[in-house]
C-alpha cells in the first residue's frame, strides 16, 4: 500500500516559517528575565551609616524596579520614573549583572543579589546594598 505524500503549498509554509519564528522568539532572554519579572519595591537600607541611615532608608524605600521582559522601569523618589532595555551581562550563582541601556546610548551597570523569589539586594558598592521585596 503506497501513502500519499503531500507537499505544503506556499501559503502552508509560509505559516508554518511564521510559527517557527514565533517560537524562537519566546525562547530568547536569560532564563533569569524570568526570576527578576515583576515589581520589587526598596524596603530598607544595609552598611548605611548611623547618620544618614533614616535618610537613605527613606530614599530606598521610594525606590522601585519593574521588569518586564527585557524592559526595566527604575523610580526613584524626586526622579521621572525610566524605562529602558536591560540585557543580563554575567549570572553567578545568586549574582546577577546587567547592562542596561540609556537612552544616550550609554550602558549603566546594575548589580543585583537574588536571596530568594521575594527578596534581591541592588548592590550599590562598599558593602551598600537597597533590600528590595517583590511585590505580590
Amino acid at each position: 500500500m503506497r501513502f500519499p505524500t503531500a507537499t505544503p503549498g506556499p501559503f502552508a509554509a509560509g505559516i508554518l516559517i511564521v510559527a517557527l519564528m514565533l517560537g524562537a522568539a519566546g525562547c530568547n532572554g536569560h532564563p533569569v528575565q524570568k526570576k527578576l519579572a515583576g515589581r520589587w519595591h526598596g524596603d530598607s537600607v544595609e552598611n548605611v551609616d548611623g547618620e544618614v541611615l533614616a535618610a537613605a532608608t527613606g530614599w530606598a524605600k521610594g525606590a522601585s524596579f519593574e521588569f518586564a521582559g527585557s524592559s526595566l522601569t527604575v523610580a526613584i523618589p524626586a526622579e521621572e520614573p525610566r524605562s529602558s532595555s536591560y540585557e543580563v551581562v554575567r549570572v553567578r550563582k545568586d549574582d546577577v549583572k546587567l547592562a542596561v541601556k540609556r537612552d544616550d546610548g550609554k550602558v549603566d551597570h546594575l548589580d543585583l543579589k537574588l536571596d530568594d523569589e521575594r527578596n534581591l539586594r541592588w548592590l550599590l558598592g562598599d558593602g551598600r546594598a537597597v533590600v528590595m521585596r517583590r511585590e505580590l
